[in-house]
């Protein structure tokens, strides 16, 4: 089985050449590249364990620890320290995460915060030139200004401590050998590295390792070393995570961060030795007869894909199929009510009040009066859910931009612990900004620019110590109390999106896991209906157009990778967008 697996990720590490994906709202900035859609067809069957992420290397790294017997948080270390390496332009050391675990002996469901978090010395005027007008987005984002405290290397360490089985150091040693050693570039980041020339070669640190002595970028099946990065892991490895912390290597981090020339930061050395992984309880919500849970707030994904199938539990969809455009209809509306709230209502609970009845039935069922068949709703303004307890808050509505750069992998180990992993530096090769051999994140500016909206604090805005509103939506799915399926996908805003549809296309049209996660995207957030170009999702357009929809065709770069769980199987499914591969045995 593995020799047909290894054979498959050979086959797809080389084959589909660059597609860009698409951005938050109405920019038309180009995030990271991805593979074009190419259809894989059939699911990955094992009986004992399974793994499913972006990278074939990285995915192999996971099937090796889980085949010693390692546990799901194990494999989880050695994926991500890869990860970091050969798709650096997503995740690493230098960005933030969030997971999602069940644990099998304990049949019980948790959450863990791995997400950046704001410098204790921001003001909510950190995006803000001197006239308090919003800078420009990547005016923002490149050089320091942008880099929050990094969440991942905690996360990994603080997991490890806690449920890992294996040595610490074998679980690095894989990325470490391959830094030094060096690894084949993939298309994809071959693509990335020359669609973002530009503000890659802006600091020279961070230029000499993506492109060559003359200017030319990396290209496709270069062999590419990366010693710094090796050195880093190595440190690791023997100390740790206090090593980024509190040791020599946030050191160097903070040195780089607030000597960036143009656009210095505020990351001290403070901030890192006072970061934190949280443990939050699971956000769920029913549909159908499924049971969905992903990550709360500072996260709006669990809330916002919980909005739109609490709404859409009111209608049935069995009886139409992907190919109706009343069902897209359906899915569009409650899409934007859910996105509506988001917008007003979602940060991160620690700082700001929300609402409690956000995911309450009877509100949804109210917002779910709203959609009228075949007909398109005008404005769609927040609704208003029960406050609880909570004193409500008036917000302004929220104008941060989330760009699709990220990853995801889920993880299902022999004794059936579940990992669902949403990893990311946030744009495309994040800050720009290197140390340690590897990318700073822009995370901050997933916070909102602006701090009030016709005079109404927005709840994403700036703060101290504060963690910026993500959509990232690692998810695990229950039936009947029984884990069913791991899933999450990269994708800035969208990634509500995409989770929502492939979830859609499994239960209520009944596809397999596999076409679920290959089902063409069509996305609506903010009123404009998304369509994934080179796919028959393009057919809809005119019906949409003449249901009163704005169309757009793009690329839809989502990156979903799933395991389905049974009492006799398991099936691992791959986002034939990325160039990632489910290995099982």
């Amino acid at each position: 089985m593995l020799l047909k697996h290894l054979a498959m990720a050979l086959a797809l590490f080389g084959s589909a050449g660059p597609a860009f994906g698409a951005l938050q709202q109405a920019d038309s900035v180009a995030p990271e590249s991805g593979s074009a859609p190419v259809a894989q067809g059939v699911a990955v069957q094992a009986e004992q364990f399974m793994i499913s992420a972006a990278n074939p290397l990285a995915a192999r790294v996971g099937y090796d620890v889980l085949n010693r017997g390692g546990h799901a948080m194990d494999a989880m270390v050695a994926v991500q320290a890869m990860l970091g390496l050969v798709e650096p332009q997503s995740s690493g050391l230098g960005g933030g995460a969030f997971l999602v675990y069940y644990d099998a002996a304990t049949k019980t469901l948790t959450t863990f915060d791995g997400r950046e978090t704001a410098p204790l010395n921001a003001t909510p005027e950190l995006f803000q030139n001197a006239q308090g007008e919003s800078l420009k987005f990547f005016d923002a984002v490149v050089g320091g200004r942008s880099v929050g405290t990094p969440g991942t290397p905690k996360l990994m360490h603080a997991m490890h401590t806690r449920y890992g089985e294996l040595d610490w150091s074998e679980l690095l040693a894989p990325a470490i050998e391959l830094a030094a050693e060096g690894f084949e570039v993939s298309p994809r980041l071959a693509a990335s590295v020359a669609a973002d020339k530009d503000r890659l070669s802006r600091y020279p640190d961070t230029a000499r390792y993506f492109f060559h002595a003359d200017g030319s970028p990396i290209a496709e099946g270069e062999i590419l070393t990366n010693a710094e990065y090796s050195q880093t892991l190595t440190l690791m490895a023997q100390n740790g995570s206090d090593v980024i912390y509190k040791g020599e290597i946030g050191k160097a981090i903070v040195a780089r961060v607030q000597s960036i020339e143009d656009n210095p930061g505020l990351l001290s050395e403070i901030d890192l030795a006072s970061y934190q992984v949280k443990e939050r309880p699971a956000v769920c919500v029913e549909y159908r007869q499924f049971e969905v849970c992903g990550m709360g707030p500072p996260s709006s994904g669990a809330l916002t894909v919980g909005q739109i199938l609490g709404v859409l539990n009111n209608f049935d969809l069995a009886q139409y199929g992907p190919e109706d455009p009343e069902a897209w209809q359906l899915i569009g509306e409650a899409s934007r009510l859910a996105f509506a709230d988001r917008g007003r209502y979602m940060a991160d609970s620690d700082f700001v009040p929300m609402p409690q009845g956000l995911l309450d039935s009877d509100y949804l069922a109210q917002r779910a009066a709203l959609i009228q068949p075949s007909k398109v709703m005008g404005a769609v303004p927040a609704g208003e859910p029960n406050w609880g307890k909570v004193v409500s808050v008036e917000y302004g509505l929220d104008d941060a931009i989330e760009l699709p750069s990220t990853s995801h992998f889920s993880i299902v180990d022999g004794a059936g612990n579940i990992v669902s992993m949403t990893t990311t530096i946030e744009n495309g090769f994040g800050s720009r900004v290197m140390s340690g051999g590897f990318l700073l994140n822009n995370e901050l500016t997933d916070f909102s620019f602006s701090s009030y909206k016709d005079g109404q604090p927005i709840a994403n805005r700036v703060e101290p110590g504060k963690r910026p509103r993500s959509s990232m939506s690692p998810t695990i799915l229950f039936r009947d109390g029984e884990p069913y399926m791991a899933i999450g996908s990269p994708g800035g805003s969208r990634i509500i999106g995409y989770v929502v549809n492939a979830l859609i296309a499994h239960i209520d049209w009944g596809l397999d896991i596999q076409q679920a996660v290959e089902l063409p995207h069509l996305v609506n957030r903010f009123g404009t209906y998304d369509l994934e170009a080179g796919t028959s999702a393009e057919s809809l357009q005119a019906p949409l157009e003449a249901m009163g929809y704005k169309v757009n065709v793009r690329d839809l770069n989502s990156g979903l990778h799933a395991v389905q769980i049974s009492d006799t199987k398991l099936l691992g499914a791959a986002d034939p967008r990325r160039e990632g591969i489910a290995l099982g045995e």
